[in-house]
């Protein structure tokens, strides 16, 4: 009978050898340009990988790297910016997307303005004013981008990840509450989304061709091109702090009580990978190494 120490030497020597690294050098890219991240050293036993997604997406578009359902499949659970595969969260979100102190949309237009509105929703979305009049702006602009979408079937990365965590019998996680996500959008003034909402309906097709390039951005995996394009956008350097930057900062936090734990799949919007601020830079300032996978 094996004795007691020597039984656990013969267990970590098994969990070495089924587990493995589940890649090799030829595997790392030979520069930043990749959306797939392994995150390794400091105080982590097994490697987690962090992956930029792009949250709306044609379905048939939607295709996964081979190494990046190696990385997938070796990582024990899904992490993603909230748990969308919470059916409470859904309910909750419904709480949390309308204006406070009896704000609508009407308040925030001119009668012309608010015309132009009505007329889009009705006529393009076939969607009646009383389901948006005191719906957060922010969230109405949601709703206009798949009408910008040329497939029949919109969907999300982080849907198809979630479908394939159940798959292999994967817990989901969320860094953030439905409730602390929609106090971003509180802190951005309504009258300002407001006004992103209706330059969005007044000029439908600058925005359809703008979305198809951060689309081609998003493939091209180019961290620094993605990181410019935000950076490019009108008024976004006002909000940077609020959507991005404080945000990496929160999930790095947890970040550093997780990876030790346990290796996960971290899947992010693709905004929150690159840059100073980035959780990339974010996770090396903290002693983490951080290789990019090669992901086409």
């Amino acid at each position: 009978m094996l004795k007691p120490i020597t039984f656990f030497l013969v267990y970590i020597l098994m969990c070495n050898l089924s587990m493995g690294q589940p890649f090799s050098k030829k595997d790392y890219n030979k520069d930043n340009n990749s959306l797939l991240w392994e995150i390794s050293g400091k105080d982590i036993n097994e490697p987690s990988y962090l992956f930029g997604t792009f949250h709306l997406m044609c379905k048939e578009d939607i295709q996964f790297s081979e190494n990046l359902l190696k990385a997938f499949k070796y990582s024990s659970s899904l992490y993603l910016e909230i748990d969308l595969d919470d059916p409470t969260n859904t309910f909750s979100a419904l709480k949390y997307m309308y204006m406070k102190d009896g704000v609508t949309l009407r308040k925030l237009y001119d009668s012309l303005q608010y015309k132009k509105i009505q007329n889009f929703f009705s006529d393009s979305l076939h969607m009646s004013m009383a389901m948006v009049e005191k719906m957060k702006p922010a969230f109405s602009s949601s709703l206009v981008y798949p009408f910008m979408m040329t497939c029949k079937t919109v969907d999300g990365i982080e849907m198809e990840l979630i479908q394939k965590s159940k798959e292999q019998q994967k817990e989901t996680y969320g860094f953030e509450t439905v409730e602390f996500q929609s106090s971003v959008f509180d802190n951005i003034p309504y009258n300002e989304q407001a006004e992103e909402l209706y330059n969005m309906i007044d000029s439908i097709d600058t925005y359809k061709i703008n979305f198809y390039k951060m689309l081609s951005l998003y493939q091209s995996q180019e961290l620094n091109v993605i990181e410019k394009s935000f950076d490019d956008e009108p008024g976004f350097e006002e909000q940077k702090d609020l959507l991005l930057t404080n945000r990496n900062k929160n999930w790095v936090s947890q970040l550093k009580s997780i990876l030790p734990q346990t290796n996960i799949f971290i899947a992010v919007g693709a905004g929150h990978l690159a840059g100073e601020k980035g959780l990339i830079q974010l996770l090396k300032n903290e002693g983490y190494t951080l290789k990019p996978i090669y992901n086409k």
